[in-house]
């Protein structure tokens, strides 16, 4: 089993200063694109004034950097504890609430990256570019304020099947007996992993998520059974909760009983009983869609009625039946983030690789919205892009039917806001960001532009002309407590009307 060997947290300067770089990067995104007014300035500086008048200049734009404040002696240096403690008082002074557990997580977050960066030091990184892609995410959510957080438990709880540091480990096998068995849709592929006793059914669990919930009284009186592990390992994707088994080339998905970016990640009793409906409507939407795009539908689950949402396991579309002949699925955020073997670092024409990209991406999510009223999470995370041999996009594969909304359950209006913000805000831009940032000069928006406008869709046409993209605020949301799927918009410019 490649686990890693748990290490302590990085003693030395250098290694405390990366992880404080890591780790104030999205904070600050967030801090200064929520609550912030940004101010000329003729340096190499971005200067802003906080809700207490404070000023604040960091160096960079996509992974602000060096945060200092303006003193009476001139600039000071702030260094990630003295950041959080910072974000707190402004917070507090600018929404007149105050949250204690939010730093916390700041923290644990910060604390996190740094057992990351220590165990990717002694970890192989894998061989396979698309597991690289899906390992490689040590910053996280670009604009989350505790994108590393992972519930304030020791690092030898979690580390073990932490995707950053290249774990690899097999499923548990539970049986479940006969009559507690709770299924819908296609689980066929459960029955596959091991070989259950008379009167019982296979029930995999994820081994975090086994040690987080109490199952003690249904395993006294027989109702769960431990039959051992897989015969196969795993690895985790981005997500944390979702594994990939390549030998069975199987999705599998998981509850996690932990708070990872704004939600507690169980599969909800709500999204479990309306998942085949949705998935269905998804489906439909891609057999009839433009291109090769490729949807990993979520096909079916299994739970235990004694804890459907505790021991709920999502069975997921593999990659082989879809992705195109001759080339490499990566994720999305992984371009965004870097990694060994980014095809945005090595491609010489970065106007035809985008144009690619676009044609790559946005025509199935804006038919599928259009076509079908269904509208796709298509945000860096749920976003696959298949590339050829040269590291040229080809296909664009979407997963994840928990976040996708169909009309009209939603107004439509809600719907095409959530839809901009997925695939503009939370992807194209930081893509579009990403590209330019490697090849100054180079202006991404009006391909954009000219990709938005093929599409015999009012909404799309309307959004070359908007002042403004709804981006969603992570700090706000999670400062006030608002509900992790209560999605609340800033406006911000809008780079498509200026192209």
């Amino acid at each position: 089993m490649n686990r890693v060997d748990l290490p302590p947290l990085p003693a030395d300067s250098a290694g405390a200063h990366r992880a404080d770089a890591y780790a104030a990067a999205p904070l600050l995104n967030c801090l200064l694109r929520e609550v912030a007014v940004p101010l000329p300035d003729p340096g190499e500086h971005r200067v802003y004034r906080l809700p207490s008048g404070r000023l604040l200049r960091v160096r960079g734009e996509r992974r602000p950097a060096e945060p200092e404040v303006r003193t009476a002696a001139g600039w000071r240096r702030v260094g990630h504890t003295e950041l959080v403690k910072l974000v707190a008082e402004e917070l507090t002074r600018h929404t007149g609430v105050s949250n204690h557990e939010l730093p916390a997580e700041m923290i644990d977050s910060r604390d996190a990256v740094a057992a990351l960066l220590t165990a990717r030091g002694r970890a192989t990184a894998p061989d396979d570019p698309y597991q690289r892609s899906e390992q490689c995410l040590v910053t996280g959510h670009p604009y989350h304020p505790a994108p590393k957080a992972r519930g304030g438990g020791p690092v030898a709880t979690w580390l073990p099947y932490a995707p950053e540091a290249h774990v690899r480990f097999p499923l548990v096998l539970l049986g479940v007996r006969e009559d507690a068995v709770v299924e819908e849709g296609d689980t066929a592929a459960l029955d596959t992993l091991g070989e259950a006793p008379p009167g019982y059914r296979l029930l995999p669990a994820h081994p975090w998520q086994l040690d987080l919930v109490n199952c003690a009284a249904a395993f006294a009186d027989g109702r769960l059974v431990r039959l051992g592990t897989t015969a196969f390992e795993t690895w985790p994707t981005a997500a944390i909760r979702t594994v990939y088994a390549p030998s069975r080339d199987l999705f599998l998905k998981f509850s996690l009983d932990v708070r990872i970016t704004n939600d507690i990640r169980r599969l909800w009793r709500h999204d479990l009983l309306t998942l085949r409906r949705t998935d269905q409507a998804v489906v439909n939407a891609f057999a009839a869609g433009p291109g090769s795009a490729a949807w990993l539908s979520d096909r079916g689950y299994r739970t235990a009625d004694f804890a459907f949402e505790e021991l709920a396991v999502l069975v997921r579309d593999g990659l082989r039946d879809h992705v195109r002949p001759r080339t490499t699925p990566l994720l999305a955020a992984a371009l965004v983030e870097g990694f060994e073997g980014n095809p945005l670092d090595g491609t010489g024409d970065p106007a035809a690789w985008w144009e690619a990209y676009l044609g790559a991406v946005v025509p199935p999510a804006l038919a599928a919205f259009a076509d079908h009223g269904v509208v796709l999470e298509a945000h860096l995370q749920n976003t696959l892009v298949a590339v050829d041999g040269d590291g040229t996009p080809v296909q664009a594969l979407f997963r994840d039917a928990e976040g996708v909304k169909l009309l009209p359950d939603v107004p439509r209006a809600a719907g095409w806001e959530r839809l901009v913000y997925c695939l503009v805000v939370n992807h194209l831009c930081e893509v579009a960001a990403a590209l330019a940032e490697r090849r100054p000069g180079f202006d991404p928006w009006p391909a954009a532009r000219r990709e938005l406008s093929r599409h015999d869709l009012p909404e799309a046409a309307a959004l070359l002309t908007a002042p403004t993209l709804p981006g969603k605020t992570n700090l706000l949301l999670r400062w006030t407590g608002a509900d992790g799927a209560d999605a609340r918009y800033l406006p911000l410019p809008n780079p498509l009307a200026g192209a």
